[in-house]
């Protein structure tokens, strides 16, 4: 059944897909912090793809827009892992499900260097939240407010060039996550 403006969309209804990196320099990793209001949580730079956008196009873009990283300038590029996230959240429309498809990118300390130190992030109102671009030791994540919550598999990661055996990551959803 279609939804029309009388009837709303049901939660989960509508598919979004977010293209993020694990960005790695030696035993480093870029993750955006984000502090707010009562807690404070990271996520891999990433973000939504628009429509027409192919995937990689849109982690291209995502990183250039979030860390100043011209993707041409790093080794890999893989995908790491998947996560299909259903997990209800405020505000006035019905959430969607989202799948992160988290990639993999080597960079050197050179290119590190030049990289951004903060990302801006456009709120509906035209104004910014300032997330802080910290690179963390990836064996010192499984505690980190991480979110999607790779922070345990990626501290289990043997090396940040190792293999994986299964992309898929749990499912988030309402009943081991709360929206924060």
């Amino acid at each position: 059944m279609a939804s029309t403006p009388d009837t709303p969309a049901a939660p989960f209804s509508r598919i979004k897909i977010r293209t993020g990196a694990l960005v790695f320099c030696g035993d480093d990793v870029a993750l955006i912090r984000r502090d707010r209001a009562g807690s404070t949580h990271y996520t891999p730079p990433g973000g939504n793809v628009e429509d027409s956008e192919d995937l990689d196009a849109a982690l291209a873009r995502e990183l250039a827009e979030e860390l100043g990283l011209d993707t041409a300038l790093a080794e890999g590029g893989d995908l790491l892992w998947v996560v299909d996230q259903r997990v209800t959240r405020p505000g006035p429309t019905p959430p969607p499900r989202k799948l992160h498809l988290i990639y993999r990118l080597h960079i050197s300390p050179g290119v590190r260097a030049s990289l951004a130190k903060q990302e801006l992030d456009e709120l509906p109102d035209g104004s910014h939240e300032v997330g802080v671009i910290e690179w963390i030791d990836y064996r010192k994540t499984a505690e980190l407010p991480i979110f999607p919550p790779i922070g345990p598999a990626l501290a289990a990661l043997a090396g940040p060039r190792a293999t994986v055996a299964n992309a898929a990551l749990d499912a988030v959803t309402d009943s081991n996550y709360t929206w924060v």
